[in-house]
Parts: C-alpha cells; sequence; structure tokens
C-alpha cells in the first residue's frame, strides 16, 4: 500500500485534488455524527484536535491518495464520535488520580466512543482502521519487543477495540499488542466481558475500568471503592438518583454527580463532588480532561523520557563529544563587553523595538484575558450577594444568596526559545531574532510564563577539535559528527529577565555564528524541558536553514544531519509531552514540523512569533483550572 511519500507504487501520478468538496463533506459528516449542528471546523498543518465546539483537521495534501483520504475522515469520525458520546463531567469525576492509570483511563474511553460508532457505520469503522495505521505506523512501533517501549495504554486500548468491535488489530500495531497481550489478559481477562455489555453507558463503563486498574495494579487507591461496588448490581451501579451518604466515596461520587447543588449538604461534600459541580457550571468550555483529548484522537498522555541521539533506524553517531561545551552566555565574554553588544543591539534596534513591543502587548492582552476573574452565584456560603437581595422583598422566605470568587489561572508553563545561531543568520536576522527573544521574555514573564532562551552553534568553522582527532585516528570511514557542539544559555527559566537581558547582546558578537546542527539542539533543549516541573512545555525553534556542518557532511552521507533531524523531529511530536513549533525565516520548514510557518523577511519574525504563541495558547493550552478561594470569616 502506498504511503505519504512513496515513489514506489507505479502507474500514472495522482492528479491534484480539489479540496473544497471534501472539505465540506468531511465537515458535514462530522456535524451529523456529532449531533451538534453549530461545530466549527477548520483545516492546517497544526495537530488534529477537538476543543470545545471547534475540530482541527490535517490539511489535506494536493496531490492526495484514497489513503491520505482515509486518515483525515478517521480522524473526523473519532472526534465527532466523542463529542456525540463523550460526556466530560462523568469523565473528570471517574477518573484515576495516577499518572499511568489516568492515561489508560482516557485511552479507553475514547476506545469506547469510537467502538460505538464502528459497529453502527461500517464506513466509519473503515475510516477509523486507516486512522490507527497510520498513527502506529509514523510510530515507529512495528518492530517494538521490550515492554519499556510500549505504551501500555496503546496496548489495552487497541485490544478493547478488537474485543468491542471484532476487527483485528491494525498491522502497524500488532508488535505493540503481542508484547503486552499476555500480561493484559491474565490481569485483566475477566473485566473485558463486562465491557462489552457496558459499552452504551458511560458510567459503568468507567466503573469497570477502574476495576481494570485495579486488577492491573495500577491504582491501589480505588480498591476499596471496588469491593463496595461489588456488592450492588450494575442496574443499582448505574443509577443516578442520589443515594444515601454514609461511608463509601464510590456512593458520593455516584449520587452527588446529578444533584443540584443547593441540595447537597455541607458536611457531605467531597472532592469529586466539587469537581462535577465545577464542570457543570462551564459544561461549554474545554477542561483540562479535554486537554488530553484535544490532541490526535485516541492519544493519551505522553510520557517524560529523555531522548537518546540515536533515534529509530539512522544510523546517527557522534566521533568525539569530548570537545562539546553547553555555556551561559556571560562565561563567553566579560561583564564590560556584554554590556557594550547589549547596547549596541539596542541602538541597532531603536525602531524595530516599538512594533516588537506593540505585538508583544497584543500577546500579553490575550493571555491575561485568560486570567479575568469570575464569580459563582447562588451559594450557600461565601460573600453575600448583594445583587440578589430583592428576593427577600418578593418573597421574605427565600434563603440569602452568597457568591465566591473564581480564579483562573494557567496551567503551570514554560516556552523554550531556541535560536539558530549559525552564519547564515549574521546581520538583520540574528538582531531581530534577539530583540524578539527579549521582548517576549518579558513580556510571558508579565503573564506568569516562564522563559528560557538556548542558542545552538558550533565552535569552530569546518570540524575544530574534533576533525583533528579523527586524522590523528586514521580518517575512520562513516565517523559520525565531526564537530564541537557550542550550546549557550542566554537565559535559564528561573532567572527574570532583568538579570539576563544583557546576555542577549551576545549574539551580536563578531565570531560566535557558525555551523548549526539541528537534531542535537533540539534533543538538549527538549531534555531540558522534560527536567522541569511544570505542567506544559512548549519549545520553539527559529532557524533560517536546514542543518549544516561541511566538517560531517564531507565525510558522511549528503543527507545525514537532515535525515537525524527528522527523526527527532518526529520522535517529540509524536511521542514526547512537549509541544514543538518552528519558525522558518527565507526558508520553508513546513516540510520538517507538523506546525510550523515560513516567514520571507526577519522584520516578519516579530510578528510571526507572537502570533504562534497566541494561537498555541487559545487553541489548545492556558485551559484554567479552578479553584474556589474560602473568604475570610465566610463560614
Amino acid at each position: 500500500m502506498a504511503r505519504p511519500g512513496d515513489n514506489s507504487a507505479k502507474g500514472q501520478r495522482p492528479k491534484t485534488t480539489d479540496r473544497e468538496p471534501f472539505r465540506r463533506a468531511v465537515a458535514g459528516c462530522m456535524r451529523a455524527i456529532s449531533g451538534d449542528a453549530q461545530l466549527e471546523v477548520t483545516y492546517g498543518n497544526d495537530r488534529p484536535g477537538l476543543t470545545g465546539d471547534r475540530a482541527r483537521l490535517p490539511e489535506l495534501p494536493k496531490r492526495a491518495g484514497q489513503t491520505e483520504v482515509a486518515v483525515v475522515r478517521g480522524l473526523s469520525d473519532a472526534m465527532a464520535l466523542r463529542k456525540a458520546r463523550h460526556d466530560a463531567r462523568i469523565h473528570a469525576t471517574l477518573s484515576p488520580d495516577g499518572r499511568g492509570a489516568r492515561a489508560v483511563f482516557d485511552a479507553l474511553e475514547q476506545a469506547r466512543c469510537e467502538a460505538i460508532g464502528a459497529n453502527a457505520m461500517p464506513g466509519v469503522a473503515d475510516n477509523l482502521a486507516s486512522m490507527l495505521e497510520d498513527k502506529y505506523f509514523r510510530s515507529n512501533l512495528t518492530d517494538v519487543t521490550d515492554r519499556t517501549e510500549a505504551p501500555l495504554e496503546d496496548a489495552i486500548a487497541l485490544m478493547v477495540r478488537e474485543h468491542l468491535t471484532g476487527r483485528p488489530v491494525p498491522p502497524s500495531a500488532r508488535a505493540l499488542v503481542d508484547v503486552w497481550r499476555d500480561w493484559i489478559e491474565e490481569k485483566a481477562g475477566p473485566q473485558f466481558e463486562r465491557l462489552g455489555d457496558t459499552i452504551e453507558d458511560q458510567r459503568l463503563f468507567a466503573r469497570t475500568l477502574r476495576d481494570m486498574l485495579v486488577s492491573m495494579e495500577m491504582a491501589e487507591e480505588l480498591a476499596d471503592e471496588s469491593d463496595d461496588s461489588d456488592e450492588e448490581s450494575p442496574d443499582e451501579a448505574g443509577d443516578n438518583q442520589t443515594r444515601d451518604q454514609e461511608d463509601s466515596g464510590a456512593e458520593k461520587e455516584a449520587g452527588q454527580d446529578e444533584a443540584e447543588p443547593q441540595e447537597a449538604e455541607g458536611e457531605a461534600e467531597s472532592e469529586d463532588a466539587s469537581e462535577a459541580e465545577t464542570s457543570e457550571q462551564t459544561s461549554d468550555e474545554p477542561t483540562e480532561d479535554e486537554d488530553v483529548d484535544s490532541e490526535t484522537p485516541g492519544e493519551s498522555r505522553r510520557p517524560n523520557q529523555a531522548l537518546p541521539r540515536d533515534l529509530g533506524d539512522t544510523d546517527y553517531q557522534v566521533f568525539n563529544e569530548s570537545f562539546d561545551e553547553t555555556v551561559g552566555a556571560e562565561e563567553l565574554c566579560d561583564e564590560a563587553e556584554l554590556d557594550r553588544l547589549r547596547s549596541f543591539l539596542d541602538k541597532q534596534l531603536a525602531s524595530l523595538q516599538g512594533a516588537v513591543g506593540r505585538l508583544a502587548n497584543r500577546l500579553q492582552r490575550r493571555l491575561m484575558a485568560q486570567q479575568n476573574r469570575a464569580w459563582d452565584f447562588d451559594l450557600e456560603e461565601g460573600y453575600l450577594d448583594t445583587a440578589r437581595l430583592t428576593r427577600l422583598v418578593t418573597d421574605p422566605l427565600q434563603p440569602l444568596s452568597f457568591k465566591m470568587e473564581r480564579d483562573t489561572d494557567f496551567r503551570d508553563t514554560i516556552v523554550t526559545l531556541l535560536i539558530d545561531n549559525s552564519g547564515s543568520m549574521r546581520g538583520r536576522p540574528i538582531t531581530v531574532a534577539a530583540t524578539c527573544a527579549d521582548i517576549l521574555a518579558r513580556t510571558l514573564e508579565r503573564c506568569g510564563v516562564k522563559v528560557e532562551v538556548l542558542g545552538f552553534t558550533t565552535r569552530a568553522w569546518k570540524g575544530g577539535q574534533s576533525r583533528e582527532a579523527w586524522l590523528k585516528a586514521g580518517k575512520p570511514q562513516r565517523p559520525g559528527r565531526l564537530n564541537d557542539l557550542r550550546h549557550i544559555v542566554y537565559k535559564s527559566a528561573d532567572a527574570p529577565w532583568r538579570r539576563a537581558r544583557r546576555n542577549l547582546g551576545l549574539m551580536m558578537r563578531e565570531g560566535l555564528l557558525k555551523e548549526n546542527i539541528d537534531g542535537e539542539a533540539l534533543i538538549w533543549a527538549h531534555n531540558r524541558l522534560l527536567a522541569r516541573s511544570e505542567q506544559r512545555r512548549i519549545l520553539m525553534m527559529i532557524s533560517d536553514g536546514a542543518p549544516v556542518d561541511d566538517s560531517t557532511l564531507s565525510v558522511n552521507p549528503g543527507n545525514y544531519l537532515e535525515r537525524h533531524l527528522r527523526a527527532v523531529i518526529e520522535e517529540i511530536e509524536t511521542r514526547s509531552p512537549v509541544e514543538l513549533l518552528a519558525i522558518g525565516i527565507g526558508h520553508d520548514v513546513t516540510r520538517y514540523y507538523r506546525r510550523a510557518v515560513t516567514i520571507s523577511d526577519a522584520e516578519e519574525l516579530a510578528g510571526a512569533m507572537t502570533e504562534q504563541l497566541a494561537a498555541l495558547f487559545e487553541d489548545e493550552g492556558a485551559l484554567p483550572s479552578r479553584r474556589h478561594r474560602r473568604a475570610a470569616g465566610a463560614r
């Protein structure tokens, strides 16, 4: 079967596809399946996702074959089925606490939604099968043999799909499932039959999943609850009426999910009840749980796993890494020179700084708009709601009404700006990049978002000490990377902007900018992000070309560095929790990165950076996690 980029298929080349009729047809199908006539469907090169009433699908290639069409249709069907069959309140209430258990729980809920559609509509089942085949083919899991490299949540989700629909596991995922199948069947085999009986009821299905997690020893905190729930029949467990709230946390959970807030007694409230209440009050807004689902359908949380240099089937290696260095900007020159270079940068960009500043202010307004205060009304305690005192006049028997302020905070977020410090960036591009990084760091810091500014280059032209060591070793064949890396920390995430401001002037230093080896720079920046504790991590690459190092390319295949870069990007985009986006200056980076933009002039960099970050926060991130603040003396 011909795949994207496969030139081995014989026959005539496919004709250019008229994409507009396809877009309209897919959007119409999504609205029909989801039951939401107002669903907004967009297309682009960003990661597919569903957030609220907005669905984002990948753009169909100009010369699309049947495989590409089926994959897009499969993604659209998966999103539509989730919107039609998934209740975010029930999911948030019954979801377990542990990271691994939560990943399995999320993946199996997506499998349930897709299985319902696949059983009802054979065409949808075919589309979903094509989507899954493409997903696992791109994940490089076709030959996996070690459980540490095989995501458990994907394996069990595929087995559940197989059980619920009767369709076999996609060929590209068979190795993944085979690694885990015996263990899963041994631990949770009895629960598989119960899943088929509860597929139409999300609440009962979720409770069965919780029993499975207990059987697999992934959620020990649910064991006591599971023992209590076993005494009830499935019909009793699915009853939505309020129950007696005496002892079991699970009983509280089932009863309070459907109860009105004013009916719940203060002493009987639990964490699950408050979560359900919050979700109910903001049912039209995306929740943190939906943030996970806003990625590719069927995908779950990704592990924090550092990337090695030799990814996938690449033969990438390093001849000698003893001459590589990671240094702070202040270590490369003295303070007086840094002050002079910063002053030079400010003078060069006196006119541009105003334009970039206006764009940064626009970004700040967008971010701060999502942090505005909100209030919950008709509560039994809190601040007295004077606007509702008229009720007492019209009906003296009405109780007093109180209100509480609700915070809308960003999840802890860190943004890394990785700037290409190669010789081709010399002049206007590096000057604009330095200024944009400076102003964006200041802007995001005011919004409570931590920023790290990094640069990458080499220590020498045409090899340096690594090449000299290679020559002394007798010029062995295919030595791999043959230059000395220099990775520069201009601003660390924990350093305030005022302390790191002058470091950015180092980019103006004559002789700093040399070669660029992008793949290893991405691994370095990515692994630094993984070491952070923030919940959301964003990596922005700013480059003006493909990786180039004359010393390395002279003794290795011509695509050696580019092939490694593609493998690194693929790994980050498909298996890492880090969100990756790129901006190319005069160079088309969209052929490397899924989420990317190309600008023709360095003058456009400021607008591109701010717009990309603003769109990223608005579409997928900065989902507010609301918490009630108790007023002093409210009780």
